[in-house]
């Protein structure tokens, strides 16, 4: 599924109208991610972003934008960025996230992704970090995750 994935955005991606249906086609695919309304910008191995609209239905009753609609975007883009860095024969699941409320999310949120090292083949599964950080229009991190990938290979 890597490479069809990384594949799709590839030849989807060269565009705004082209990243739109790409994001669409992920959340059909998955579709609680649709909850959030979920905008990728970039795909590549070893990094991705993607960005969410600050409304009212990622909202809390504070008028930021809500803690687990941040923790979707950063599974939502850990998630595409370390499928689309696997090598052939190999597969993901996450096992976990650690997140850190660093700042009041207000306004558009933008997240970046990327795995602490190269996933590689192997005959044996292993944890593959992956590091993301959201933030705001003025640039601040407000959110920080490290996503607990298992990466094994494919039987």
């Amino acid at each position: 599924m890597s490479q069809s994935v990384l594949s799709l955005y590839q030849k989807l991606g060269g565009s705004a109208p082209g990243r739109w249906l790409f994001s669409q086609l992920v959340c059909w695919k998955a579709p609680y991610f649709r909850s959030i309304a979920p905008r990728i910008i970039e795909l590549a191995p070893q990094r991705g972003q993607a960005r969410i609209r600050h409304r009212r239905a990622v909202s809390n009753h504070l008028g930021t934008v809500h803690a687990i609609a941040l923790c979707n975007l950063a599974e939502f883009i850990g998630g595409l960025t370390t499928d689309a860095s696997m090598p052939p024969g190999m597969r993901w699941i996450p096992r976990g996230m650690q997140v850190e409320y660093l700042k009041k999310a207000v306004g558009d949120m933008h997240a970046t992704a990327s795995p602490e090292f190269v996933a590689h083949a192997a005959d044996s599964g292993y944890p593959l970090p992956v590091h993301v950080q959201i933030s705001n229009t003025a640039g601040e991190v407000v959110f920080s995750a490290v996503i607990s990938m298992w990466v094994s290979p494919r039987h």
